[in-house]
């Protein structure tokens, strides 16, 4: 578990890509997500620790980091979300919504539970990969809201299989597994594209057909890589440990300073 501090200047601008607007505005819409979506995976993943270190210490000690790792997410991108919600007031509104979503999600079994979290876990692995073969979209943006961003996926690479042990370990179900993971990638997807048009609204890009159609356009792409792998990973025999790392995610957080607590801001050559 890396404990990674951001220093956000009080005139961060919410559009930190000036030369792809709309992808700050899409990576902003996701972050906003992140303060609802990951407390519901790591108490999902947290209510199995305890029977765990009786029948697999080693995957309860992968479980206790990985769980560590995810509230590091949550609590980073809500103070980055409370900037955000300072320059778009609109959100407060859909903010709302995804606390009703995910209070009525806290409902279901605990089974249901993990195999979301495992779910969501394959969803953010393939947006590791779909972000690193695009790093040429990051060119210019500010460098630290881009590392939060990668440190967040680069993370997601380093414990893609967590959740996904800690659900088989439960008793796993492919079934489930897959309606999980489609329950998670809509409601990824509804609350993203809400939050990105309140966005668009407030930056008067709404009416912007070139906006929508750079939007559309990386959404087929994620969705054509991401529809396979989610297909993929029901399938009996299907272990994350299989799906290939992004070369450039992979090792970049081996230059965490453990001292200032902080990671090299990225930057392209």
């Amino acid at each position: 578990m890396r404990r990674v501090r951001f220093r956000w200047p009080d005139d961060l601008q919410p559009i930190w890509a000036p030369r792809q607007p709309e992808l700050s505005i899409a990576a902003n819409a996701v972050s906003m997500l992140m303060p609802h979506m990951e407390p519901y995976v790591v108490a999902s993943v947290r209510s199995q620790v305890d029977e765990l270190r009786e029948t697999d210490p080693e995957l309860a000690e992968a479980a206790t980091a990985y769980v560590a790792q995810e509230a590091q997410h949550h609590a980073q991108h809500r103070r980055f979300n409370d900037i955000m919600v300072r320059h778009y007031p609109g959100l407060v509104r859909v903010e709302r919504a995804m606390a009703w979503v995910f209070a009525k999600l806290r409902r279901r079994s605990p089974r249901f539970g993990l195999a979301f979290a495992a779910g969501f876990e394959c969803i953010a692995f393939i947006a590791a990969r779909w972000v690193d073969r695009r790093q040429s979209l990051l060119r210019d943006a500010d460098p630290t809201a881009t590392t939060l961003f990668l440190w967040h996926l680069a993370e997601e690479v380093e414990h893609k299989e967590v959740a996904f042990d800690v659900y088989e370990a439960s008793g796993g179900g492919r079934i489930r597994y897959l309606w999980a993971t489609w329950v998670a990638g809509v409601v990824l997807a509804t609350f993203a594209l809400a939050c990105t048009w309140v966005m668009l609204w407030s930056e008067r890009r709404f009416w912007r057909p070139g906006a929508h159609l750079k939007l559309l356009v990386w959404s087929v792409s994620f969705i054509f890589v991401a529809l396979p792998a989610m297909i993929t990973s029901a399938l009996p025999g299907h272990h994350p440990r299989n799906l290939a790392n992004p070369v450039g995610l992979e090792h970049w957080l081996d230059n965490l300073d453990p001292e200032t607590s902080t990671v090299p801001e990225w930057a392209l050559p």
